[in-house]
């Protein structure tokens, strides 16, 4: 009885981070430009010890890689919503200080004039940070460049360069998540070294953006609420497992005492 329920226990235990990470997808399913990264499988693992040979415990196999599969396109028509092309992703300061990629593209003009997307990270251009001046509004190109316009009251508008966007392919470069959600060079084959802050080397498809949409989610609702439910008869029939198993233990420490 003991061998059951400890089979049943481990396959709950060992379900845990798929389940938190299945949480994380549906919280941001309608977050623009978020990426599902992690799918896990459960796999039989034998048990080395004394006693009989045929004991087997459940054991997570997990894959913790960023995928690019596009989101659904959502045309809003603001200049500063951009969506990235193919695998492009985008450069920012993350909140140490880091370079970080995302494909998030809900950009805009903070209050000190620096660039950055809707979750208030700074935007990076090829030459570092991009600030728009005073007064003027910001328009973005689909190859990255951004252009500060006047407003033309006194004097025809005129349309001054201030930098270009950080672009990259990231087609032949795996990437896996931050801490903070954003995106980063995943270790190189062999090795464990984080490569935290590293840029990425680009790949054979020039990085492009389309402006005035945003990418969505490229979680599936569908079948992220699938493999909740699944999850989830899961454990129940891990926790009838235990319970029929406790019941068997009890009638047969009865019919032994009888």
């Amino acid at each position: 009885m003991d061998k059951l329920i400890y089979t049943a226990m481990s396959s709950i235990s060992e379900s845990g981070s798929p389940r938190q990470q299945l949480n994380n997808e549906i919280a941001n399913l309608s977050t623009p430009g978020f990426k599902s990264s992690f799918s896990a499988a459960m796999k039989t693992v034998k048990v080395s010890g004394p006693g009989f040979d045929s004991r087997y415990i459940p054991t997570s196999t997990a894959y913790d890689r960023i995928s690019l599969a596009p989101g659904p396109r959502m045309y809003t028509g603001v200049p500063l919503d951009i969506a990235m092309n193919g695998n492009t992703v985008l450069g920012v300061t993350a909140s140490n200080g880091e370079l970080a990629f995302t494909r998030r593209g809900d950009l805009r003009v903070g209050s000190n004039g620096v660039v950055e997307n809707g979750s208030g990270q700074g935007v990076r251009g090829e030459n570092g940070p991009i600030t728009a001046p005073p007064g003027y509004s910001v328009e973005v190109t689909g190859d990255g460049s951004m252009y500060a316009v006047s407003s033309g009251k006194l004097q025809p508008a005129a349309r001054t360069l201030i930098g270009k966007l950080l672009l990259r392919d990231a087609s032949e470069t795996p990437l896996e998540r931050r801490e903070d959600g954003l995106f980063t060079p995943a270790p190189k084959p062999g090795s464990t070294e984080k490569q935290s802050g590293a840029d990425i080397k680009d790949g054979k498809q020039t990085p492009s953006i389309s402006v005035g949409a945003l990418e969505g989610s490229n979680v599936s609702t569908f079948g992220a609420m699938t493999r909740l439910l699944d999850y989830s008869r899961s454990y129940e029939a891990n926790i009838k497992f235990i319970k029929e198993a406790k019941t068997l233990d009890e009638s047969g420490a009865s019919m032994m005492k009888a």
